[in-house]
């Protein structure tokens, strides 16, 4: 299945679950809102956070939603790239295989 297709299957599996939580989901959308569009970092600096953690937590949907982000921001491979050895150092050898996923799916999606 190519990351296109994931994040497909992942926005309709979020679409599905607003359904089932509109409240919920509306106040999560909200938080995530607030903390991107607030604060010191900028969009991109959070993204890049938000990455670091998706791979280190082994969240391969949060790993595509967010690598989408960055490409979309302008984010370059070097910059992912960087980002993603930090996640190893933090992650150690399981975070080593979902950057390699990560790293896929920028190519996938920046290509």
């Amino acid at each position: 299945m190519s990351w296109n297709d994931k994040l497909a299957a992942t926005r309709a599996g979020l679409r599905n679950l607003h359904g089932a939580i509109p409240d919920t989901a509306r106040a999560f959308g909200a938080l995530g809102k607030t903390v991107k569009e607030g604060g010191t970092l900028d969009f991109k600096t959070k993204e890049f956070v938000a990455l670091g953690i998706s791979v280190a937590s082994r969240c391969e949907p949060c790993i595509s939603l967010h690598v989408e982000a960055l490409v979309k921001a302008g984010a370059s491979r070097t910059e992912v790239a960087d980002v993603l050895a930090m996640s190893i150092q933090m992650g150690g050898g399981p975070s080593m295989m979902y950057a390699a996923k990560a790293l896929e799916c920028f190519d996938e999606l920046a290509g």
